[in-house]
């Protein structure tokens, strides 16, 4: 075989070596396309609906804007007023001392009540749609419910304290007494969401755990602080931060039941937003409480997920 018979045959071969190469990486280009394709709507939705807003929340806290006129730019006067205005303070403690109560007490009641549905009893299903049906049920209708229990005249609560001999309550027209009341239907809804979550979590551990704890004569309680509990410790921080999210931007509840009242009792920081944005239309001074409502949820979640070992999960 002559050497240019030779050269000829080495070229044919790098030529077919080379072809599959440029086919594949024709065929990645494809695949990188089509995937910017199927995410380009999520994307925009993102961008345009979540994004662009939060920007302009934050240009906007630096404003003085009233709707009907072009916005000014007044620098920090907005966090300057905020600082000194006490019914946004006062709404501030009731969000800390509403999210400090609610948020502990249903995610203890709603493991405890996943722990006990993750059980074969009978008629489980239909236990576990009661307590998931406030979750999915409007929350305007619940709160209609509540403010028909709590009325001092003929409210389902004060009837039961008569019953056995206890005098009746105002109890959302007593200033000492609304938030609590409050407080007490967030407990209340919340239960459904954080029971659902911890039951998918708990059907996920290894049944071969408590089979060997209990071989070991671990009791129940034990094998629930040993096995369960930490074993929760995902969803847990899952829960937490999703739970404190939500007690933060109470607002149905609140707006139904009160009306921020008695005395700003019970007045929120998200109702405080609605207050100035639509009754006040100050909408700078609105976006600067939203700002000041994003940061207290920025903390708290860094904070969370130090506690909870977050970056660990």
């Amino acid at each position: 075989m002559t050497t240019k018979s030779l050269e000829t045959t080495a070229g044919d071969v790098r030529d077919r070596a080379r072809r599959p190469a440029r086919g594949r990486r024709s065929s990645g280009r494809k695949l990188r396309r089509a995937g910017w394709l199927m995410v380009m709507p999520a994307v925009a939705h993102t961008i345009v609906w979540i994004a662009i807003p939060v920007v302009a929340t934050f240009v906007l806290s630096f404003t003085d804007y009233e709707v009907f006129s072009a916005p000014s730019f007044i620098g920090l006067d907005n966090y300057v007023e905020l600082w000194n205005d006490d019914i946004f303070r006062k709404a501030t403690w009731n969000t800390v001392v509403y999210t400090f109560f609610t948020v502990p007490f249903s995610m203890a009641v709603a493991v405890v009540v996943a722990v006990f549905l993750n059980q074969k009893i009978r008629f489980r299903a239909a236990f576990r749609a009661t307590f998931f049906l406030p979750q999915v049920t409007a929350t305007v209708a619940i709160a209609m419910v509540w403010l028909w229990m709590y009325n001092p005249q003929y409210g389902l609560i004060n009837a039961v304290l008569s019953f056995f001999g206890l005098p009746s309550q105002a109890w959302l027209d007593d200033p000492d007494l609304a938030l609590w009341s409050v407080i007490l239907v967030g407990i209340w809804q919340g239960i459904g969401m954080k029971m659902l979550i911890y039951l998918a979590a708990l059907q996920n551990i290894d049944p071969n755990l408590y089979e060997a704890a209990s071989l070991d004569g671990a009791s129940s309680v034990r094998q629930f602080f040993s096995i369960t509990l930490p074993m929760l410790k995902p969803a847990t921080f899952f829960v937490f931060v999703v739970s404190i999210i939500g007690a933060f931007q109470v607002f149905d509840q609140v707006y139904v039941l009160t009306d921020g009242g008695p005395a700003n009792a019970t007045t929120m920081m998200t109702y405080e937003v609605y207050r100035a944005a639509f009754q006040d239309f100050r909408m700078g001074l609105a976006c600067a409480q939203s700002v000041v409502l994003f940061a207290f949820l920025l903390v708290l979640t860094v904070i969370n997920r130090r506690l909870t070992g977050g970056d660990d999960q």
